[in-house]
């Protein structure tokens, strides 16, 4: 079963075999599976000794943030990012947290990039409690989704200063996929932050009142960028829209001109078709000027077509 252990006491933080984890000692004990597969879920079952609803909840495929209170715990589920490959309706892959006093389980089916901030910061000493780990946890994620929301504000910026006519297909592409990853994330950075905000506000002595307000500011952090992401696919949509205009005004300026060179040569192909049919008759046909004239007559009606569209400024920039 891949995963693995730390204990936690005074003497520092060591890694352990998750078999020899749960063995009776002072300090903390971090568990962190891969519950991708039914080993875990027989493990959290038979060895952890866990209620099913957690074994469930652990183990689940389909998650979505939320915070439960179960008697001296609390079940948490976070979403972040990952560097393996997501469904594209699914940009964050979610860790699924179990705490009590002395003791934290958690579980993920793809790697998160804060679990290697977190598994950092317990080698440091940073989390010595469940309410450490839970911080570190939510902050990792918070910290590491905050840059990634920030490049998504300077791209819609750049879109905004780089409104073309000419670039318009260019433009829709970068702001439908801005548009679309801004809803991925806002999508479960909304019940995250309700979850945090539950959380700290959980009763129980295994959450200490500076835990609380780090999970509180790890919430706040999460509001704020749930916000931003609503205004950069606000901001989207009416870029979209812009473009869109500015697409239609492309097509209509070279309708324009499609129209402009129709009209010009209609007469022109009347002319010459009148005097290609192989019919005896033809006004001048037979006089040797006659090809000069009709080439002349051509220049002159494309000279007043044209002429006199620019009189009615139909050519405009």
């Amino acid at each position: 079963m891949s995963g693995f252990g730390y204990r936690i006491d005074e003497d520092g933080a060591r890694r352990v075999d998750i078999r020899d984890a749960l063995e009776p000692a002072p300090g903390m004990v971090w568990i962190h599976l891969s519950a991708t597969n039914a080993e875990a879920a027989a493990w959290l079952r038979e060895q952890a000794g866990l209620p099913e609803y957690l074994v469930e909840a652990l183990t689940a495929q389909e998650t979505r943030p939320r915070c439960d209170g179960f008697e001296a715990g609390a079940y948490l589920n976070l979403r972040g990012r990952t560097e393996e490959d997501l469904d594209s309706s699914d940009l964050l892959a979610s860790v699924r947290i179990w705490a009590t006093k002395g003791r934290v389980i958690s579980g993920t089916r793809k790697h998160l990039i804060a679990t290697d901030t977190v598994e950092q910061a317990v080698k440091q000493g940073l989390a010595r409690d469940p309410g450490d780990l839970i911080t570190a946890f939510a902050a990792a994620i918070t910290g590491d989704l905050d840059p990634v929301v920030a490049e998504l504000g300077d791209e819609i910026d750049d879109c905004e200063q780089e409104l073309d006519a000419a670039r318009v297909f260019e433009l829709r592409r970068r702001v439908t996929r801005v548009r679309i990853t801004s809803i991925g994330y806002r999508r479960f950075l909304n019940p995250q932050r309700a979850a945090l905000e539950k959380l700290a506000q959980l009763p129980g002595d295994w959450l200490g009142p500076d835990d609380r307000a780090h999970i509180a500011a790890a919430a706040d952090r999460a509001a704020r960028m749930a916000e931003e992401l609503e205004a950069i696919r606000e901001r989207a949509s009416l870029i979209h829209e812009t473009l869109t205009d500015l697409r239609a005004e492309l097509i209509d300026s070279r309708s324009l001109i499609i129209a402009i060179a129709a009209m010009v040569f209609l007469p022109l192909t009347f002319i010459t078709g009148v005097y290609g049919m192989n019919v005896a008759n033809l006004p001048y046909a037979q006089r040797p000027w006659a090809f000069d004239a009709i080439m002349l007559a051509c220049a002159a009606i494309s000279i007043g077509i044209v002429g006199y569209f620019l009189r009615r400024h139909w050519f405009r920039g």
